[in-house]
């Protein structure tokens, strides 16, 4: 049966003035606005299809609703296999691109498809830091860089899941000392929660015993529009950003922290994605399109406004918060068609998006970055927030 769903939309101060026009300014202040659309229901994937007892911890597949939305995660790798939300006609839709069974996660684990990614989020140069003098050495997969974690990221492990209610799952997973180069036992706590107001939230929270490094994100990849239906770049993007970090060739920032007013990298006003993809940028050329840490505008608000996206078709909007400094947007560029994602579709040439909320790349060899150095008696702890609404 349908049912009516009241969709709230929030359009932040300063940005998504408009939410489909590119050519005008930001707002002056913050509003709200409301519509009403039918509810027509989705399916979430099988939870039989992500139980796994060959491994020494089984997987499984934990389902959050709040009456109107809908997310599965996993406990492989901590990842966010589907989120459901109405489009503007009340079709539920599937904005976040996975696998409809464990053994293409297993099989397949470099996609990184909605993963909590760690112990560094990123890339680190070289596969190598050094901390409190001394030296560690990275695995490193990402040639000539160590990416995301290494060989065997927190996406390729099996965490331990409690679902403390129906809105919300609990994820645990301890990272061994030296585990791919990091020091120290690393116990790491992620908290997923599908709240009333359409807001999927991710808390962090993590410790060690021996100093280390640690850069925790998620890594899901999305398409507004439906996860598998087509291109991202007519998608509409706004980042709260000022400044990024130009790039080399191997994708490691420079170190410098440059305007983006002037180059393609500009987003502080709603624009299609692929507006300025194919510009002669070198920037451009090095990620194959966007692949960069975008630096956030800071504000006086406990969650920092980062990113608002609408998918040109569907008119879901998503916000994104963070206390975290930086934001990757990453377009797809990497992606090929090869992957058997949800419902027989393809994972193709960019379309979808990431929008990794982080700390800097490289930062450990970056002493001007924010740091990211984590020590015994500290307890790291971060949030991150996507909250989904139509446009009217």
């Amino acid at each position: 049966m349908n049912r009516l769903f009241l969709v709230s939309f929030c359009v932040a101060a300063g940005l998504l003035a408009g939410c489909g026009n590119g050519d005008q300014a930001p707002a002056a202040a913050t509003t709200r606005d409301t519509v009403v659309v039918k509810v027509i229901p989705a399916s979430l994937p099988d939870t039989a299809a992500f139980v796994d007892t060959t491994t020494a911890q089984h997987t499984a597949l934990y389902i959050l609703r709040n009456g109107h939305a809908q997310a599965a995660i996993t406990n492989y790798g901590a990842r966010l296999v589907s989120l459901i939300v109405p489009d503007k006609d009340g079709v539920a839709t599937d904005v976040v691109v996975g696998y409809d069974n464990i053994g293409s996660y297993l099989h397949q684990p470099d996609t990184y498809f909605g993963a909590v990614v760690g112990r560094y989020g990123n890339r680190i140069a070289k596969g190598h830091f050094n901390l409190k003098g001394k030296s560690y050495s990275l695995a490193i997969n990402n040639a000539p860089n160590s990416l995301h974690g290494g060989k065997k990221g927190f996406d390729a492990g099996i965490w331990t899941a409690k679902q403390t209610s129906a809105q919300s799952v609990e994820l645990y997973y301890l990272s061994t000392d030296m585990e791919d180069g990091y020091p120290g036992n690393l116990q790491v706590k992620v908290v997923y929660t599908l709240t009333d107001s359409s807001t999927l939230r991710i808390d962090y929270q993590a410790t060690t015993d021996k100093a280390t490094v640690l850069n925790l994100t998620n890594h899901a990849y999305f398409n507004l529009n439906g996860q598998g239906s087509g291109t991202i770049n007519n998608h509409f993007l706004q980042l709260n950003a000022d400044l990024y970090t130009p790039v080399d060739s191997t994708l490691i920032p420079t170190g410098k922290i440059e305007p983006v007013a002037g180059t393609p990298f500009d987003f502080r006003q709603n624009t299609a994605i692929g507006a300025r993809i194919n510009a002669d940028n070198q920037q451009l050329k090095f990620g194959r399109g966007y692949d960069h840490n975008f630096v956030l505008n800071k504000s006086k608000d406990s969650l920092n406004l980062a990113a608002i996206a609408e998918g040109d078709k569907s008119g879901i909007v998503m916000t994104v918060r963070t206390d975290q400094p930086g934001v990757q947007f990453y377009g797809g560029n990497f992606m090929q068609g090869t992957n058997p994602i949800k419902g027989g579709k393809k994972d193709d040439y960019r379309s979808a998006f990431c929008l990794e909320t982080q700390h800097y790349p490289n930062s450990p060899n970056e002493p001007a970055f924010p740091t990211t150095e984590l020590d015994p008696g500290q307890t790291f702890r971060s949030t991150t927030t996507f909250s989904f609404g139509v446009k009217p």
